[in-house]
C-alpha cells in the first residue's frame, strides 16, 4: 500500500509514517517546510514539498500519482488565528480531496476533532476554537459528499502524549476523554485496512478494548 498524509511533519503523522514503513508500506508526507524532510526520512517516509493553502488541486494530484490513500492529518497549530483554521483545518482538506479524485485515490481519512458537530461547536467559549471546531465540520461535510471516495473521519479525543496503551473506545459518539497520540496514529493504520470503516464518522478515546478488536467490530454503513 502507498500511504500519503498531509501535513506529514505533525506528531501524529510522523508517527503513522514509522507504522507504516515499519511494516513495509510505502509512505510520504506533503510538508511545506523542506526542512522538515529529515524528520520524515527518519520515520521511513519520502518527505514531498507542497503548500496546501497555495497550492491548486491539480498540483497536489501530481504527488497523489500511485497512491491508494490519503490521510488528512494537517492543521493550523495552536496560536494561529481563525483566518488559519479556514484556510489549512477546512480549505486544505476540501483541496485533498479534490486532488485525490483527480488522482483516482479512493481512500480518504480525515483527522477532525471531537466536537465538530451541533453538540459543542456553537458554545466554546473561545472565537478561535468556535473557528476551529466549524472549520472541521465543514471539511468533514465537504469530504464526506464525495462520492468518489470512500471516506473515514476520526475525531480524537484531548490529545496526549503518554505512551501508547493499544486500547481505545472507538464509536459514533463517545463520551469525552483523552487519548494517546500513539494510540490515535494505530487506530488510522487499523482504518487503512477496514473496508467497514468506509462512509463511518468514529469519535476514539482511550478504553478497554485493543484496537484491532475495536476496528473489527465496525460494522459497514
Amino acid at each position: 500500500m502507498r500511504v500519503v498524509i498531509a501535513g506529514g511533519h505533525g506528531r501524529i503523522a510522523l508517527i503513522l509514517e514509522r507504522l507504516l514503513s515499519t511494516r513495509g508500506d510505502s509512505v510520504a508526507g506533503l510538508i511545506r517546510n523542506p526542512d522538515q524532510a529529515r524528520s520524515l526520512a527518519v520515520a521511513g517516509a519520502e518527505a514531498l514539498v507542497v503548500d496546501l493553502e497555495s497550492a491548486s488541486a491539480e498540483d497536489v494530484a501530481k504527488h497523489l500519482d500511485g497512491a491508494d490513500a490519503v490521510v488528512f492529518a494537517a492543521g493550523a497549530g495552536a496560536g494561529s488565528a481563525a483566518a488559519r483554521k479556514e484556510s489549512v483545518d477546512r480549505d486544505a482538506a476540501i483541496l485533498l480531496a479534490d486532488a485525490a479524485e483527480a488522482a483516482g485515490v479512493r481512500r480518504y481519512l480525515l483527522i477532525s476533532a471531537m466536537g465538530a458537530d451541533l453538540r459543542a461547536r456553537d458554545d466554546a467559549p473561545d472565537a478561535v476554537f468556535r473557528a476551529y471546531l466549524r472549520a472541521k465540520a465543514a471539511a468533514e461535510e465537504a469530504v464526506r459528499a464525495r462520492t468518489a471516495l470512500a471516506v473515514t473521519v476520526v475525531r480524537p479525543g484531548l490529545l496526549m502524549d503518554a505512551e501508547a496503551t493499544g486500547r481505545v473506545t472507538l464509536a459514533d459518539v463517545t463520551d469525552a476523554g483523552g487519548i494517546t497520540r500513539e494510540d490515535v496514529a494505530a487506530v488510522l493504520l487499523a482504518l487503512l485496512d477496514a473496508p467497514g470503516s468506509e462512509g463511518r464518522t468514529l469519535e476514539v478515546i482511550a478504553g478497554g478494548t485493543l484496537i484491532a478488536d475495536a476496528v473489527r467490530a465496525l460494522a459497514p454503513r
